[in-house]
């Protein structure tokens, strides 16, 4: 059994149409087999139950907040509720609920803020549907950090992090469309997302002195200038600056290479230069265990590293690991935090 929390998690609905209610309900059901730690789910009551009813499945929900959370989990699953905003059905998403997804995860970001929640753990969310109903944002990770600045004054550099048992990556550029990758990249961004992950695994993960392989942009890390110049241009002297900073920062590395099983022993973090780069490995060396954790925020925020799953939305198929393993993460790192206070 894990150090217990002092408070609980806070879990966003994410969308409700999709495998997140699912995915919770089935989190909560296995709580004592899996050693889960205690979480409020933070969405809307009616479509826990209706989610429950269509999966066969007993459920029993207690309204409540944080602090009642902590004594409701052993028998309840804690819910803080926040309106839907529309009727739900499984596995069709409707832009009527997306002011109730984005309420959910205003709340959880507010209750981690005040001291009330540990961390924030958010269920996948259908950027589609938002984007239809006005989000500005490109995803979860942008919208995290402008509540951030919103809430302390201060602008952020939210850094995403795919964190499983093989592997840790980082994707300097993330929702933005390839042939718009070299030009977002520059050494500055790469010096400052470093910096937050070396601070971050330090600080928040125990790792004193992280070691960051930094992938290449083209194939081959540019094969001297045949294959692109970038990599000399503007990966290597992020590194040179780095390494002057006695940041343990090592590349720029071929992509192709860094990800075998003697290579990954080389290093705690792989620092990849656009979206796919990092995500593909860590996907397919941790699908259902690898988790999303965003750095650099005033609060711990993880989630699953996969998305909503429409497809399979209220058919009993859904499979919580990843979840678990954000919500196990997300209370490990809040230990940490706790124990640095």
């Amino acid at each position: 059994m894990s150090e217990p929390l002092t408070r609980p998690l806070a879990l966003s609905q994410g969308d409700p149409a999709g495998i997140g209610p699912d995915i919770t309900l089935a989190a909560w059901r296995r709580r004592d087999e899996l050693d889960v730690p205690p979480f409020l789910f933070v969405g809307d009551p009616a479509v826990l139950h209706a989610r429950a009813r269509l999966l066969g499945v007993e459920i029993v929900l207690e309204e409540t907040d944080c602090a009642g959370a902590m004594a409701a989990f052993t028998r309840a699953l804690p819910v803080l509720p926040i309106p839907a905003g529309a009727e739900v059905t499984a596995g069709s998403p409707h832009r009527a609920t997306a002011s109730g997804t984005i309420a959910a995860i205003e709340t959880a970001v507010g209750l981690s803020i005040a001291g009330d929640a540990a961390a924030i753990v958010t269920n996948p969310i259908a950027k589609s549907v938002l984007y239809e109903a006005g989000f500005g944002f490109p995803g979860h990770t942008e919208f995290l950090a402008d509540l951030a600045e919103r809430a302390t004054g201060s602008p952020v550099l939210p850094v995403m992090m795919l964190a499983g048992p093989k592997l840790k990556a980082i994707p300097v550029t993330i929702h933005i469309p390839l042939r718009d990758v070299p030009a977002a990249l520059t050494s500055d961004l790469i010096v400052r997302t470093c910096r937050i992950a070396a601070h971050d695994l330090a600080t928040r993960f125990g790792i004193a002195a992280p070691r960051l392989a930094v992938a290449g942009l083209n194939p081959h890390a540019g094969e001297g200038g045949a294959l692109g110049l970038e990599d000399d241009a503007v990966v290597r002297p992020a590194i040179d600056q780095l390494r002057a900073e006695g940041i343990d920062a090592f590349g720029p590395l071929p992509a192709d290479t860094m990800f075998h099983d003697e290579a990954r022993q080389r290093y705690d973090v792989a620092v990849c230069m656009y979206h796919d780069q990092a995500l593909i490995p860590a996907k397919a060396l941790g699908f259902d265990d690898s988790v999303n954790v965003t750095l650099g925020l005033p609060f711990i925020r993880t989630s699953p590293d996969h998305g909503t799953a429409f497809a399979i939305a209220g058919k009993g198929i859904a499979r919580e690991q990843s979840l678990v393993a954000a919500l196990k993460l997300a209370a490990e790192l809040g230990r940490i935090a706790e124990r640095n206070i």
